[in-house]
């Protein structure tokens, strides 16, 4: 069952890696790097800024980069766990694919789909009342997963995996933050 369920995701890594148009690599091999995605951050800071006082939205940006930088390191862990190679680093598919970045560590599960999903849901959540587009902080999740089969480094079920453990994540610290955050940092003034 697991081999057949490996064969299927190479085979279909293989394929959408193989819709690759080489006009469009410039624009993957950009949106598949973290440090295109600062404006999108700086939003997310000024948005919490702007729609929340300042105590609370010192303590939800703080928030996030605790989720940050708890979803770094479980993919970390369970990168170094699992080990599976990536596509690029695997011999037998390497000559066969499109490739534009070249990571040697580890594919499962995805790292830029686990945080940009965290990420993501938790600011979904925090603002989905405040700001009526933030449906749209999805944009970013969807694109940058994808650049991922489309640079050559990960399986499709390395992004689906890490999109299953960033939303869980994303849900899980926001429960936390309402049951953690708000009881012992209670961010509303007392009157």
């Amino acid at each position: 069952m697991l081999e057949r369920l490996l064969q299927w995701d190479r085979d279909t890594f293989m394929y959408l890696n193989g819709l690759g148009i080489e006009k469009f690599d410039v624009f993957w091999s950009i949106t598949t790097d973290i440090s295109t995605w600062i404006p999108l951050f700086i939003l997310f800071i000024v948005l919490l800024t702007l729609k929340f006082q300042k105590r609370e939205a010192l303590l939800r940006i703080c928030w996030v980069v605790v989720l940050a930088l708890f979803i770094t390191l479980l993919t970390h862990l369970i990168k170094e766990w699992v080990a599976r190679p990536r596509p690029n680093n695997e011999q037998e598919i390497n000559t066969l694919i499109r490739i534009l970045k070249t990571p040697t560590d580890y594919s499962f599960f995805s790292g830029h789909a686990s945080s940009s999903w965290s990420i993501t849901v938790l600011m979904f959540l925090f603002l989905r009342r405040k700001f009526k587009w933030a449906l749209i902080f999805f944009t970013w999740p969807l694109l940058f997963c994808t650049s991922r089969i489309y640079v050559g480094v990960h399986y499709p079920l390395d992004i689906l995996m890490g999109a299953i453990v960033g939303i869980a994540s994303g849900l899980l610290f926001y429960k936390w933050y309402d049951l953690l955050v708000k009881k012992y940092f209670d961010p509303t003034p007392n009157t």
